[in-house]
């Protein structure tokens, strides 16, 4: 029986509360972003992806004798895109009744409507809110996409890789990160059509290189490694690092912190109140990042246009962030899991 690795679920958890909580405060510092206390926030996305090229790993490289490339899509897609539409539907409502903006009016129900039909297949759709967003109605999608193609790549060509073969991509993918990263000087975009090349940068290295990490068996043994990966994290994502050295900081945290990280991740153990914990934060990771955002829009444009003082955002924002937990609790008992059984049972 394979082993399983549940501080890597709160891990998980870890890395999506974290960047429920980089937005919030990002609204704030929205004209002044140096001033972020949560420097580094966006780097969740990078650590998300290294995990799961670890999981994916872990998951289905022993299961190609008796898996076929069609049958490993239709379970990533049970997995993943139920909630991609449910977070799309929550982005046009939030849209129409946005009453801090009124771009409703401007882009009109059927621009919404075909930007909502277009954003459930998670290709890159309209932008309508004049951002240049690639996914304007649930921002988060952008990163998923690049999921899904780090999935085919996966499937097509990653699972035949020699160790050899993926050490030369990891390689490779390393190095270009480090190049766009230190003429940048961040890694924190490829959401938008004009950067939409570096969010493909941002994924190749750490999918691959989590792949690479649980091919290789390296794992490192610490006590309370669950609490240690955490702070370890929060850390590197509080670290102030502005400057002409901030993007190779970055580079530097996804590609040595973040499988070092995992590589703990995988090593540990935890029990008792802990574990459930991990199980817990795991659980509604995905479905926190994804169904957060629509009123992470209506929040920014609120504290944008009525500028309020600090003492009226942070009760709002710890609200929101309350709120955030108990609609992605909600959203995964009575919607995710239902029709994810409902999709194994019948598809």
């Amino acid at each position: 029986m394979k082993p399983h690795y549940p501080i890597l679920d709160g891990l998980r958890g870890t890395a999506a509360i974290l960047v429920v909580i980089y937005h919030l405060m990002e609204a704030y510092f929205l004209g002044v972003p140096s001033l972020h206390p949560m420097h580094h926030g966006y780097l969740a996305v990078d650590f998300f992806y290294l995990l799961s090229g670890f999981v994916v790993g872990y998951a289905y490289d022993d299961r190609w004798g008796k898996m076929r490339i069609g049958d490993f899509f239709k379970i990533r897609l049970t997995r993943l895109h139920p909630l991609v539409i449910l977070g799309t539907v929550i982005g046009a409502i939030g849209f129409w009744f946005d009453p801090y903006t009124n771009a409703a009016p401007q882009v009109g129900l059927f621009r919404l409507l075909l930007t909502m039909v277009i954003g459930f297949t998670l290709l890159p759709s309209p932008d309508v809110r004049g951002w240049g967003e690639t996914h304007s109605l649930d921002g988060p999608c952008w990163s998923l996409l690049q999921e899904y193609i780090a999935n085919l790549i996966y499937a097509l060509f990653g699972r035949r890789m020699t160790k050899a073969i993926l050490w030369a991509l990891v390689i490779i993918s390393g190095i270009v990160l480090v190049i766009v990263a230190s003429r940048r000087g961040d890694v924190g975009t490829g959401w938008g059509y004009d950067t939409f090349w570096i969010a493909v940068v941002r994924m190749m290295f750490p999918f691959f290189a989590g792949l690479l990490l649980f091919r290789t068996g390296r794992i490192i043994r610490v006590p309370m490694a669950y609490i240690a990966c955490s702070l370890l994290m929060i850390g590197l994502f509080f670290l102030n690092t502005n400057g002409k050295f901030n993007g190779l900081y970055e580079a530097a945290c996804i590609i040595i912190a973040f499988p070092v990280i995992v590589a703990m991740g995988a090593g540990g153990s935890v029990s008792g109140w802990m574990a459930r914990v991990c199980r817990f934060s795991g659980a509604i990771s995905y479905p926190l990042y994804i169904t957060h955002y629509p009123f992470i829009y209506i929040y920014t444009a609120w504290v944008v246009s009525k500028k309020p003082p600090l003492t009226q955002i942070v009760p709002v924002a710890c609200g929101l962030f309350v709120f955030f937990i108990l609609l992605a609790w909600a959203a995964l008992k009575f919607y995710d899991e239902p029709v994810r059984a409902w999709l194994k049972k019948n598809w």
